[in-house]
């Protein structure tokens, strides 16, 4: 397979894994914003910093209200990283390859952008509105998965198509754990429950609450719902399930040694962490050095297969990194 389009097919799934979990991460933020007891506060350029994108939201507006972050996080085409950015992104890199995928890909993606073009100034006009076009982003998004896993053959172009995915979904996943750590309780409120609602909606938030009960516990505590999505093997959106897929992925692969390397040292670092012992302030940084290591295996990967024969990439690539 070409490098080139090796690459397309990495990116086409990294945006739209991106474009969905940027949905889930601005409904769950707002469902637990509306939740919050009195006292309690949100400051919404927050939920910028958590992706990542503090600098540029800085250049292009003059404040962070929660309008100004919505438009920038979902309809901002000067973002990279935004909705209608990622979907734009997917619909260009799957246009040039259209022949390696199956051939309804196309016009569902393509469906997919027209529906943001359509409805994206909806999100602009209140909660509600804005709940239902970004649901909808990510009801279509898991159809256009749904129809890759079920109608390719499991060749190196599907093994590239997996391994954006995984990256992708395991840094969103920590990025939206670290939405709690931007939360402040009002002293007064800050009892078991009211932190136990903020671990909630991070479960909601990644479809994770009925597996959580049956495979962690049936109550919900801090402690136990970060183990679970940092650690549990068996749910598709925790970071070690991804590791696990990442290096599945790369065994199937020719000449895998430093992306395997890198993956097998980021699973080992993220099971020696002790998550579930650390305050929300310790937290972040422990997410930080997470998504710096799967940085690392982005890094090692666009060496290996995407620039073997051209100038190497800048090396701090991260999740929030875009294709240029």
């Amino acid at each position: 397979m070409l490098s080139r389009v090796a690459e397309n097919l990495y990116w086409m799934t990294r945006h739209m894994e991106r474009a969905e979990n940027t949905a889930r991460l601005i409904n769950g933020t707002t469902q637990v914003v509306m939740d919050l007891p009195k006292g309690a506060s949100f400051r919404w350029d927050n939920l910028v910093s958590v992706v990542g994108l503090d600098s540029r939201f800085q250049e292009l507006y003059a404040k962070a209200d929660e309008e100004s972050v919505m438009r920038f996080l979902i309809l901002d085409e000067r973002n990279p990283s935004s909705i209608v950015s990622c979907i734009r992104n997917a619909r260009e890199n799957t246009r040039t390859f259209r022949e390696v995928l199956p051939g309804e890909t196309w016009e569902r993606i393509n469906a997919l952008h027209l529906f943001l073009q359509r409805n994206g100034a909806r999100t602009t006009q209140g909660r509600l509105p804005r709940f239902e076009v970004l649901n909808e982003i990510i009801e279509r998004r898991q159809s256009i998965i749904g129809l890759l896993v079920g109608s390719m053959s499991l060749d190196v172009a599907y093994q590239f198509i997996k391994l954006g995915r995984n990256i992708e979904r395991a840094d969103m996943s920590t990025r939206i754990v670290d939405v709690n750590s931007a939360v402040l309780l009002p002293k007064e409120a800050n009892t078991e429950a009211e932190v136990e609602r903020l671990w909630m909606g991070t479960l909601n938030t990644l479809s994770a609450y009925q597996a959580y009960r049956r495979r962690a516990s049936v109550h919900v505590r801090g402690r136990q719902v970060l183990d679970f999505v940092m650690k549990d093997p068996g749910f598709p959106r925790t970071v070690h399930h991804c590791l696990n897929e990442i290096i599945i992925c790369l065994k199937g692969l020719p000449n895998h040694a430093g992306p395997l390397a890198a993956a097998q040292h980021a699973r080992r670092r993220l099971l020696r962490t002790s998550f579930g012992a650390l305050d929300l302030g310790t937290l972040h940084e422990r997410l930080d050095r997470v998504e710096a290591d799967l940085g690392a295996i982005h890094d090692a990967l666009s060496r290996r297969y995407f620039h073997l024969h051209s100038i190497p990439p800048a090396p701090t690539q991260t999740a929030t990194a875009v294709q240029e």
